[in-house]
């Protein structure tokens, strides 16, 4: 009998810390249309002339800061979800894992399942929050790759999962292992992307950005708005925890270039808790579902030491989604639905 397919689909991560892998990585990453959203010459001429040449040393030192005894945490924590969701799942499904950048590659994962005479493949792109860059990025690509088969199966996706169920009481119960009420107060904190990618989403012309609040509640109009669907992600996990409104801001890391990226900036939240006197922050980072070098290093570390320089105290990460089973449990109904 054939097997049902499914496909896991996180961000990517370089084959080793070291330099040449971190630059292998940085050019395929940022040379995708979706992430650089500009003309490919200026694409090419600012990312291959710029950016890779001077961020691959750079970037290799943090890596070097969480690789660990098993490697890439993002890429052996994402292993760990797709082995523990095919034994969720049973011989029934034939589940694949794969990375948008460096490996596994979608590619090779989509020929295994093909190889397997599965029956229908289910994408699952592990983003939370739907953005162009990241989930549309996946499903462009395997709809390019699968389109060249000379027999397509149904094939469907899952666009997003911001108001997953569990994902939010998988935040809520990692934060209560931190005593949330000994801090003062809590950050959302997301990776950025450039405003002009949140306006391409405004399918109306007349919404995103029009006002300071137009993300905060969430709509029919901006319903595919990754902004949005992170606010509406953190005021889910805040309703679930009992926090007020006053007592959490949800901001925005990662920021690449000087344009304007979505805002506020996590930094900017960072300076202005610390003028206001708060000294100890709580902070998720529900933009994840496995910790990587933008938790691990850039809220635990560089965020904290950051903090701190401003006189605030402690800055204290909410572990991601990682293997709790109860993720396990939501991708499996993410899976045969």
């Amino acid at each position: 009998m054939s097997k049902k397919g499914v496909l896991l689909v996180n961000l990517g991560t370089p084959d080793s810390p070291e330099t040449k892998d971190v630059r292998k990585y940085l050019d395929q990453f940022l040379m995708d249309e979706r992430v650089i959203d500009i003309p490919k010459l200026n694409r090419m001429l600012l990312v291959k002339g710029i950016i890779v040449p001077f961020r691959s040393p750079k970037t290799s030192k943090l890596y070097k800061e969480i690789w660990g005894e098993n490697g890439s945490p993002l890429l052996y924590y994402s292993e760990i979800q797709a082995k523990l969701l095919q034994e969720k799942l049973g011989d029934d499904y034939h589940v694949e894992l794969a990375m948008r950048y460096q490996s596994p590659s979608i590619e090779n994962a989509l020929a295994n399942l093909k190889a397997g005479l599965v029956k229908s493949i289910k994408v699952i792109p592990l983003f939370p929050q739907y953005a162009s860059a990241s989930s549309g990025s996946v499903m462009q690509l395997v709809m390019e790759l699968v389109s060249k088969w000379p027999t397509i199966p149904p094939i469907s996706f899952v666009s997003s999962f911001h108001d997953n169920r569990q994902m939010i009481e998988i935040f809520a119960e990692n934060a209560k292992k931190h005593q949330p009420e000994n801090y003062d107060h809590v950050l959302f904190s997301f990776h950025g992307l450039p405003e002009r990618q949140l306006l391409k989403c405004d399918h109306t012309g007349n919404y995103c950005l029009k006002n300071a609040d137009c993300c905060q509640t969430y709509n029919d109009t901006n319903k595919f708005c990754y902004s949005a669907q992170g606010h509406h992600t953190a005021s889910l996990i805040a309703a679930e925890m009992g926090i007020d409104k006053d007592k959490y801001t949800v901001c925005f890391q990662s920021r690449l270039g000087k344009e304007p990226w979505v805002q506020p900036y996590t930094t900017d939240v960072l300076k202005k808790l610390a003028a206001e006197g708060k000294k100890k922050l709580l902070v998720f980072s529900p933009a994840f579902v496995a910790d990587c070098l933008e938790t691990l290093y850039e809220i635990t570390v560089e965020y904290h030491e950051e903090f701190k320089t401003l006189g605030g105290e402690h800055v204290q990460l909410v572990e991601s989604l990682n293997d709790h089973p109860k993720f396990i449990e939501a991708l499996a109904e993410m899976a045969v639905s």
